[in-house]
């Protein structure tokens, strides 16, 4: 009887193993999401695997035996529960198919009304209060200057949330 089963693969080999599970008839499942954030001072919105090295697959333990499952490459194991493979419940993976949220913030990203630690630049060790975004590469930031707020742009590079 068919069921869904969770593998965990081998580093940087998600991709692979899904390739050749499904050459055996085996449907694979990775549900991924679209995380904003900063990369290399650049705001930029990019899709990350919800789970990563980990696949969700549909078979028959009957058809195709575990043992071929998991001498598939880039399969690394079942992840179990005792002897037995666990089995994850149809409502769970049409939950992930179609309960995700369009876009994540990753923690790191600073939001309106985060406090922030300039690192570098002119105002090196200064606190500072995230404003607003300010294209890609560059944010508005609340400093408090001679006890008056200033208002500054300053390159994404430049600063740490706290």
């Amino acid at each position: 009887m068919e069921a869904w089963y969770l593998l965990y693969c081998k580093r940087g080999q998600l991709e692979r193993a899904r390739e050749h599970l499904e050459r055996q008839a085996v449907a694979c499942f990775s549900p991924v999401i679209a995380m904003e954030k900063i990369v290399r001072g650049k705001r930029t919105t990019v899709s990350e695997p919800l789970f990563p090295n980990y696949l969700f697959i549909e078979f028959d333990p009957e058809t195709i035996h575990t043992t071929t499952i998991s001498a598939t490459r880039g399969v690394s194991h079942f992840v179990r529960f005792g002897n037995q493979p666990a089995t994850v419940p149809g409502d769970v993976i049409d939950a992930l198919n179609h309960d995700l949220p369009e876009t994540l913030v990753d923690p790191e990203t600073p939001q309106v009304g985060d406090t922030v630690l300039i690192i570098d630049g002119t105002f090196e060790g200064l606190q500072a209060i995230f404003a607003e975004p300010d294209g890609e590469a560059r944010s508005m930031l609340l400093l408090n200057l001679l006890n008056k707020p200033v208002l500054r742009s300053v390159d994404n590079r430049t600063f740490t949330k706290m």
